[in-house]
């Protein structure tokens, strides 16, 4: 199911959208097998997206990146969710949207240090918040960043970190002043080689099976002052600041799926037989399948609207969580009765829908639960 015609996206974008679509038929879906037996791709695919300009599509030429706009970035996520290859490879491509914390809360040395070797795929970033005991609740962290001169030493542990084992580089949540709350808490930008920097095991998941999901460990790990992101006791107002793009990229991956699962599922009811007729034939069959295109319709207008929002400049935390709540359900919803046109198919991994359904589950809890959407969506009523 392509997208209904839409006005919102410019040329350079649509163009970009064809590139990265062939990039991901011939770089992802011919080894996403392979990598999914492995629990992780090859460190060439990032080196052969930054050839491109497929990472950070969005930086500014003075940093390395292709020099486009955030619309840029929402796109890899809806092609992401639009390729089948994509539900196995977790966050991929998508791992260079926390470049963006660097380029807006950064210094220059910051940025002129790191931004053109994560631009290039030399550099995997990765963002470490999430640890054992909390989630959601950033301000529970237990990880501590203790001055000592010139330096920051670094004790505690995280959690299912996205693309943790093949990252170089971590933007790291820490308590540099426990006793203040969230503003008591600083990012450090900390690379994987220093002393006291632990990867952990790579988790086995329900779904994603090909994108890495690590445990981190920081043992005496000691980084100087200057990698500090932003102001001290800033971590919390960094990350607040770009959740709304982060949510709505969520939203668009989810999006994507949906519509894939949508086409995916109509071509196989017209082809399968059941009781002498096309399962397509049924009418329950069409009545499920005209209730899912419709949702996916409108769930495609409201995010247009969200994509020229962000053209103007105008995307808020309330727009950009309807966004996710919306379409993160959505495709919940889709992908569980897309399962149950293909009947005992879907279950089977050899068939996409499979793995959509198991990669979908997991959008509707990251970036922020449905239930801290609604909260963050009710405080503005």
């Amino acid at each position: 199911m392509e997208p209904l015609t839409s006005s919102v996206y410019r040329p350079e974008h649509e163009a970009f959208r064809e590139t990265l679509r062939r990039f991901l038929e011939n770089e992802l879906t011919p080894n996403i097998e392979a990598w999914e037996r492995d629990g992780i791709i090859a460190r060439s695919f990032w080196r052969h997206a930054g050839q491109i300009g497929l990472i950070s599509p969005g930086m500014p030429e003075e940093y390395g990146g292709p020099g486009g706009d955030f619309v840029h970035q929402l796109i890899v996520s809806e092609e992401l969710g639009r390729c089948a290859a994509g539900a196995s490879a977790g966050v991929a491509l998508e791992s260079g949207l926390p470049a963006f914390h660097i380029l807006n809360f950064g210094t220059e040395q910051q940025r002129r240090h790191y931004l053109p070797k994560i631009c290039s795929g030399e550099i995997i970033l990765t963002v470490a918040m999430t640890e054992p005991h909390c989630g959601s609740d950033l301000q529970a962290i237990k990880t501590t960043a203790v001055r000592d001169g010139d330096d920051y030493i670094i004790n505690g542990s995280k959690i299912y970190i996205s693309g943790g084992i093949n990252a170089d580089l971590a933007l790291v949540a820490a308590k540099t002043d426990p006793s203040a709350g969230s503003k008591g808490i600083s990012l450090f930008l900390v690379e994987s080689t220093r002393d006291g920097y632990v990867r952990g095991r790579n988790l086995h998941k329900m779904g994603m099976k090909a994108g890495d999901t690590a445990e981190l460990f920081f043992k005496d790990l000691r980084v100087p002052a200057s990698s500090i992101l932003g102001a001290p006791g800033g971590g919390f107002a960094v990350l607040m600041k770009e959740l709304p793009k982060e949510r709505l990229t969520i939203a668009a991956r989810a999006l994507g799926a949906a519509e894939l699962g949508f086409s995916l599922t109509l071509a196989f009811v017209k082809d399968r037989k059941a009781f002498g007729q096309r399962v397509f034939d049924f009418q329950n069959s069409q009545f499920v399948l005209a209730e899912m295109h419709t949702e996916i319709a409108y769930g495609r207008a409201f995010y247009d609207d969200c994509v020229a929002r962000v053209l103007r400049g105008e995307l808020d935390n309330s727009r950009s969580a309807m966004a996710k709540l919306w379409l993160t359900e959505l495709e919940g919803r889709v992908m569980d009765r897309c399962v149950q046109l293909h009947g005992g198919a879907g279950y089977m991994d050899e068939y996409p829908i499979s793995k959509l359904y198991t990669a979908a589950r997991i959008h509707r809890i990251y970036g922020g639960t449905s239930e801290i959407m609604k909260y963050t969506i009710a405080r503005t009523l």
